[in-house]
């Protein structure tokens, strides 16, 4: 649109005539429908509201940032459409403001607010002496030109995905921290780990020893050595699991079935799966090509990731295992029917040693995401409090002759998915 357009329409509207009005309204519109043309075509979300916070334009990016349908959001709060956006702050300055937050939905994302106030330049009339009769009049010739007076109208927003680059910055933060641990590692295992030896030996000989005495001091000691050997033995296990949480470790790659691994995770568990009353459903997708894995590895991600659920849930739940094939990914994804997560714990759960359980170790979950990250995969987590969670692995197909070959299997004969229920 010109420079100056509406502002020469706004100065001739007394003096067009009928006619012309319609072809004005033609091009506004022509206009304003190039303009959003371009503003879709914007990868950078755009939201534009009015002095009360209410939305009165946003681009296809800004909706699918948002999860928003244009025509219900017009008109809406924007503060009332975006979960946890604090429209006060953000617009308590004159100027423009940066800002970052981390939405949860529709997706996990980190996105960078730009909100600019929109100020128009609101014209006042002056008002001029004029005639015999020493009348009033507004504008005319000898007239001042009207001042005018910058009136803020409401505030552009201005939308970029920021989620690589802050996910980026979090694995360098998370680097040097397990860089850190495992300097630490090798010398705090030999400090512990000596004594922890020691200790064992030694109560064993308490117990060759309390074996000679009488009945009544005999189980009164024996109970004590019991409880010693218990807690040498939690510390040692808490020793190997740090070890295995920070320690690199090269898989040995072989083609594996994934559902097969699958399965073996799951009969592992089936006693404890029993005595909980747990249901396994299991949804393993028949056609998936072989993956180059290490075995032992990936059923120790499978065993921690069964394990967090079956505790999560406690009794009485339900435990959902699916298996997928995707363009260049095998899923692989874990939805159980537990007490959830809220988002506060949920951006904490790859910290060492965070846990939200009275016994856990803070480990397990550090310990498959370094599994399936050596296996070139991706992890990702789904949760909010009291609606269970759901774990997703995706592992890539490393050998591309395996993928053609099932690839031209399928095409011969149509998949059908396997579906067993187990508790």
């Amino acid at each position: 649109m010109k420079a100056g357009f509406l502002e020469k329409l706004i100065e001739r509207l007394g003096r067009i005539g009928p006619e012309n009005v319609q072809n004005y309204f033609l091009r506004l519109a022509q206009e304003k429908g190039f303009l959003e043309t371009v503003f879709n075509a914007i990868q950078e979300g755009i939201i534009v509201t009015d002095s009360k916070a209410r939305i009165t334009y946003l681009n296809d990016a800004a909706c699918g940032v948002f999860g928003l349908e244009a025509g219900e959001a017009i008109g809406k709060r924007l503060d009332e459409r975006i979960r946890g956006l604090d429209w006060e702050s953000l617009t308590r300055s004159s100027g423009p403001v940066s800002h970052d937050m981390e939405i949860f939905y529709p997706q996990n994302r980190f996105i960078n607010f730009y909100v600019v106030p929109l100020v128009m330049e609101q014209r006042e009339p002056t008002v001029t002496g004029g005639g015999a009769s020493g009348g009033n009049r507004l504008g005319g010739p000898g007239s001042t030109p009207p001042a005018t007076i910058p009136e803020e109208v409401g505030h552009v927003m201005i939308l970029r995905d920021i989620t690589e680059s802050r996910r980026t910055a979090q694995q360098t933060i998370e680097s040097e921290r397990l860089n850190a641990l495992r300097l630490l590692a090798a010398g705090v295992a030999h400090e512990i780990g000596n004594p922890l030896n020691s200790l064992h030996i030694h109560l064993q000989l308490m117990e060759r020893s309390v074996q000679k005495l009488h009945d009544g001091e005999k189980a009164e000691l024996k109970q004590s050595i019991d409880v010693a050997r218990s807690e040498v033995n939690r510390l040692d296990s808490i020793v190997t699991q740090f070890l295995k949480a920070i320690r690199p470790s090269r898989p040995q790659l072989r083609p594996e079935n994934v559902n097969t691994i699958v399965e073996e995770a799951v009969r592992f568990f089936a006693p404890e799966l029993q005595d909980r009353e747990i249901a396994v459903e299991q949804e393993l997708r028949s056609d998936l090509p072989l993956l180059q894995l290490d075995r032992d590895q990936m059923k120790q991600a499978f065993y921690n990731v069964i394990k967090n659920s079956v505790e999560a849930m406690h009794r009485h739940g339900t435990l959902r295992i699916r298996t997928d094939l995707a363009d260049t990914h095998v899923i692989v994804r874990f939805v159980d029917t537990g007490g959830g997560m809220s988002a506060e714990n949920l951006s904490r759960v790859f910290e060492p040693y965070f846990t939200t359980k009275p016994t856990g170790s803070g480990l397990g979950l550090l310990i498959v995401r370094r599994i399936v990250r050596e296996h070139g995969g991706e992890l990702s987590i789904e949760s909010s409090q009291g609606r269970g969670l759901t774990l997703t692995i995706r592992l890539p197909f490393i050998d591309k002759r395996i993928r053609m070959l099932e690839a031209g299997e399928a095409r011969d004969q149509r998949p059908e998915d396997q579906k067993s229920v187990i508790g």
